[in-house]
């Protein structure tokens, strides 16, 4: 039986990526509702159309789905909504998926609690590829040990507007989990001026933006006489909607509980 899905942000980039994606998953899955912000000027669209695809009569929508509508909820809106979405979907039941970023703690406290009654995965990247860099680059740091400065560098579109990306900041947990780290303590995400020289425990996050690129993250291990650069290039925003659909088949009957790629992979 196909799983019910439900797209928040639909009219979005990655969200006529994923109307696409539940459409090409063979039956695995079926888009159920499409909802956008009241607000959005394609509102009561044919989705499918909007995305490209042949009329399918499903239409934005500015309601959530009630309780029954949907088994899975996929949610790449923006925090605030986010966070009700989430909410929202305990109170119905449902599973939910979330690849929003620029949450804040505040905005994953209240994402946990809700996890406490139904099935969350949340992840700021739902790309294949950078989840498998995550193990990558955390098994490179234990094995180099601290002789090996860690850097990160990410790239993205000149419109987008949370920084470091969420991917960047996750790059970085792996990598203080990985070392024994406080990143808290240990992030440097910003130099300018007489900084002084870098400290061993220091784990830099440098932000460029600009033009259209959907996303760039290269991980530098830095050492006396070598390094190692680790680079993970998006070249099209499908990669983060299969990555969301595979999310959310894999979410589909799971007990209560917070989840994020590396569980839907079976990295752990």
């Amino acid at each position: 039986m196909a799983v019910r899905m439900s797209v928040f942000g639909a009219g979005g980039k990655v969200g006529r990526a994923l109307v696409r994606t539940i459409a090409e998953s063979k039956g695995a899955a079926v888009l159920s509702a499409a909802v956008e912000r009241p607000e959005f000027p394609y509102l009561a669209a044919d989705v499918s159309q909007l995305a490209g695809l042949s009329p399918s009569g499903l239409r934005l929508s500015a309601e959530r789905p009630g309780k029954g509508a949907a088994d899975v909820w996929i949610d790449f809106s923006a925090p605030v909504s986010t966070v009700a979405n989430a909410q929202a979907a305990a109170a119905c039941g449902s599973a939910i998926v979330i690849g929003t970023t620029g949450l804040s703690s505040a905005d994953k406290d209240k994402i946990a609690a809700a996890a406490k009654t139904i099935p969350v995965v949340l992840s700021p990247n739902m790309s294949l590829g950078v989840n498998v860099m995550l193990k990558l680059i955390a098994d490179a740091a234990r094995i180099l040990g601290p002789g090996y400065d860690l850097e990160i560098v990410e790239t993205h579109h000149r419109l987008k507007r949370d920084a470091p990306s969420g991917t960047a900041l996750r790059l970085a947990e792996a990598l203080a989990e990985a070392t024994g780290r406080d990143l808290d303590k240990t992030a440097r995400y910003e130099r300018h001026g007489d900084v002084g020289p870098r400290t061993d425990a220091e784990i830099g996050v440098q932000t460029v933006r600009g033009g259209d690129v959907f996303g760039d993250h290269t991980v530098f291990f830095l050492g006396q006489g070598d390094r190692i650069e680790i680079t993970h290039r998006a070249s099209s925003r499908d990669t983060f909607a299969q990555g969301a659909v595979r999310a959310a088949l894999w979410l589909a009957g799971k007990p209560a509980g917070l989840y994020d790629m590396r569980d839907v992979l079976g990295l752990k």
